[in-house]
């Protein structure tokens, strides 16, 4: 994720919580709950949590003046997401900010009201968190910077490299990423057919 994509995810969450209107509002504070994959001490992560905050103010909330925000560091693993979110849900946040398959389906699992944005989720429509990029539904939107047209350029272009390739493996792990492997599948497979090449999806572990 890079500065202006977090800034982006911040116009999508000002689409389903009025973060501009209700940042005027006296009285309660708000809270935002963050789950991300990034390490507490990994420079993309902390770049993040910079541009984050950032953006927030632009919109006219503070943490520690009007918001409160905390941070939940290296939750990708499925079994830790489910832990965190689970704490997370118990103390009933304003907002919630999710990073990665893993860690919004964990979160989305156990609440149908509390507002989630996602970040670096590919297929939402796959997924089941949203009914359409259009109009996400729910208490679920956010983004995603995956292209599945991508997958039939991977092909072009290792062609393109060597002109003898006959077998080309797509590989993902099917139990963090199974909206993502098989989000470049068709087109991956379209590819290969259309140069003569052997596709071949291999999930690995």
């Amino acid at each position: 994720m890079k500065r202006r994509e977090f800034i982006t995810l911040l116009g999508g969450a000002a689409t389903g919580w009025p973060l501009a209107s209700r940042a005027q509002q006296p009285g309660r504070l708000r809270r935002i709950d963050v789950m991300t994959a990034f390490a507490e001490d990994s420079r993309d992560g902390r770049q993040n949590v910079g541009a984050f905050r950032e953006g927030l103010q632009q919109l006219g909330w503070t943490d520690g003046s009007n918001i409160r925000i905390d941070f939940h560091w290296n939750v990708s693993e499925p079994g830790r997401a489910q832990v965190i979110a689970r704490d997370i849900i118990a103390v009933h946040p304003d907002l919630i900010v999710s990073h990665m398959i893993s860690v919004t389906t964990a979160v989305f699992q156990l609440t149908k009201t509390i507002p989630i944005v996602f970040v670096n989720v590919p297929d939402p429509v796959a997924l089941g968190l949203v009914s359409s990029f259009a109009r996400p539904g729910g208490n679920v939107t956010g983004f995603t910077n995956f292209e599945p047209s991508m997958g039939g350029k991977w092909v072009e272009f290792l062609k393109d490299l060597d002109p003898r390739i006959r077998r080309i493996a797509i590989l993902f792990n099917p139990e963090t990423a199974p909206a993502g492997g098989k989000l470049y599948l068709p087109p991956f497979k379209t590819a290969a057919a259309a140069l003569g090449i052997e596709p071949i999806e291999a999930p690995v572990h």
